[in-house]
């Protein structure tokens, strides 16, 4: 009789950036053991009453089907997945059927697993080393849908006219907490002031388009003429990420902040003559994880 072939069900949560890194290495664990991907695009968002965020991989050319109800471990799905993830951290690693990420580094671990029966996958997995080998296959599956909007397109197409340069600025804390340092969860200060002049030697001709949950802000940080700067500030709310998160793919070049949306802006767009430009401190407590091993591809300038 013929083996049942095995289930993938990755828990998608968090933000657009987010979202992707679960995708992704969800698929690959999938595709290279043969197994069946179902996504969970209902339990990390219905409690997610601070930050309101919600799934947003339709936008994408995902092939792969959502979970049912069952799947998804209804009813009482809190409870049942708190006791799943409680039992299968007692067992090997190479055992469990619930597979919960232990830290933010890059765990090799997850390239061999071999899931037998369904599998439930939970955690951020934010290197592009869980789907490298796999990156034809990602790259077609993340192809975004455009917008059709006038707004949108018209941009789009200033954007392909000019030598580009997305920059993107995130604001984890107030903008001044961290004007002078790294001491908030905000980029140190004088980040994109480096970043610019690497940037201006590489592409002198260039035109920065700037992206930011604080458009102004964000503008204040960066130390170029009017004439320079295009501030991308119309797609201003969580249901049209998408939009600017393909607006920055289409640059062509990259100065990205501390944030996995802008690392997904910069890894979807990037081509050979790219030049990416990432922050490159270390942060593992606050609002936010950044520079641990695996998240910061090596080909990528880090300042």
């Amino acid at each position: 009789m013929a083996s049942k072939i095995s289930k993938i069900i990755p828990r998608i949560f968090g933000g657009l950036g987010n979202q992707l890194f679960i995708y992704a290495a969800a698929r690959r664990l999938a595709l290279v053991n043969g197994a069946e991907l179902a996504l969970d695009d209902v339990s990390g968002f219905v409690r997610d009453h601070e930050y309101n965020r919600h799934y947003q991989l339709d936008h994408f050319n995902i092939p792969c089907r959502k979970a049912t109800a069952a799947e998804r471990l209804e009813p009482f799905a809190r409870v049942r997945r708190y006791l799943k993830r409680k039992w299968n951290q007692r067992l090997p690693f190479e055992q469990r059927k619930y597979l919960v990420q232990e830290s933010v580094d890059f765990d090799e671990r997850l390239l061999t697993f071999k899931p037998r029966g369904t599998v439930y996958l939970e955690g951020y997995w934010q290197s592009e080393d869980y789907f490298k080998d796999i990156e034809p296959q990602i790259r077609a599956d993340l192809r975004i849908h455009p917008p059709t909007d006038t707004v949108n397109q018209q941009m789009a197409e200033r954007i392909r006219a000019t030598n580009a340069v997305a920059v993107h600025v995130r604001f984890f804390d107030a903008p001044a907490q961290s004007a002078l340092g790294v001491g908030g969860n905000n980029a140190p200060g004088d980040y994109y002031q480096r970043a610019i002049k690497v940037m201006q030697e590489q592409a002198p001709d260039a035109q920065y388009y700037i992206f930011s949950d604080q458009p102004q802000a964000a503008r204040a940080r960066i130390p170029l003429r009017d004439d320079h700067v295009t501030l991308v500030n119309h797609n201003q709310c969580d249901a049209v990420a998408y939009a600017d998160l393909w607006l920055i793919s289409q640059c062509q070049h990259f100065i990205i902040a501390n944030s996995t949306f802008s690392w997904w802006g910069a890894w979807l767009g990037k081509t050979p003559e790219s030049i990416v430009i990432a922050p490159g401190f270390e942060k593992r407590e606050g609002a936010m994880f950044w520079g641990f091993r695996g998240l910061l591809p090596d080909r990528w300038v880090k300042l």
